[in-house]
């Protein structure tokens, strides 16, 4: 999982919009955010400065799903599908020049062929 400052990831949420990603955790207490990732990342998010990599199995406490408890609640929610954040494009959302994906970049990572209201070819 990545650690990152709180404040930083609601703007990495926010460049982010809407395309898909995995479960995020807040602590108000202590002003951080964990994204969940894949286990197998290695080195993929070192040089990242404001995100800290925790190996697979690091312990982690978190609330339940639908309620926050200690100062931690979820600002994106575990959906049971599984899928966790791309590190590539966590990477991009706290890179200097900041993701923010196009209406067709949104579409394609939501499995659409083409943004709604478009002519068909």
């Amino acid at each position: 999982m990545a650690q990152a400052p709180l404040s930083s990831s609601l703007e990495a949420l926010r460049r982010i919009g809407g395309i898909h990603h995995g479960p995020v955790l807040a602590d108000t207490r202590k002003a951080l955010a964990w994204w969940l990732l894949p286990p197998h990342l290695t080195d993929d998010l070192d040089d990242v400065h404001r995100i800290t990599v925790h190996a697979a199995g690091w312990p982690l406490e978190c609330p339940p799903v639908m309620h926050s408890l200690g100062g931690r609640w979820w600002l994106e929610k575990p959906d049971g599908t599984g899928q966790l954040t791309d590190p590539t494009l966590l990477a991009a959302a706290f890179g200097p020049g900041g993701y923010r994906p196009t209406r067709k970049a949104r579409c394609e990572l939501a499995g659409a062929e083409r943004p709604p209201g478009s002519a068909s070819a």
